[in-house]
């Protein structure tokens, strides 16, 4: 069983690349941009990390996404549904990455379950 660590937060940022400057400026985060997917990736110096999506109706402005890693995915979002709360996106795959699904909470929270395709990462 995985330890339902906090794997990745997503800040959405309206500019990717001048989000990505600032808080590398603030906090000296190391960056690496993806440019083709609009996204850079983040990570902070006990190797936490997230991500800057673009923001759009998926990654609106203010909503930071945290996501838990995960055993099983398509078990936890079926925990969703019983325990109240929604599913926003069933389980997707991130190639060469691993998966993840997105839910709502009963109170309208919104997180997200992630599974490394290399489970040591989880």
């Amino acid at each position: 069983m995985s330890k339902r660590n906090v794997v990745h937060v997503e800040i959405p940022a309206a500019n990717v690349e001048s989000a990505g400057k600032f808080y590398a400026d603030l906090f000296g985060w190391k960056l690496q941009p993806m440019l083709e997917m609009k996204y850079t990736m983040w990570e902070a110096a006990d190797g936490t990390g997230g991500g800057f999506p673009e923001v759009s109706d998926e990654f609106p402005a203010g909503q930071v996404l945290v996501y838990i890693a995960s055993d099983d995915i398509d078990a936890d979002l079926k925990n969703v549904k019983k325990l109240g709360g929604k599913v926003l996106r069933e389980k997707t795959e991130i190639p060469g990455m691993g998966w993840f699904g997105i839910f709502q909470d009963p109170t309208g929270n919104v997180l997200a379950v992630y599974a490394s395709m290399n489970p040591a990462n989880n």
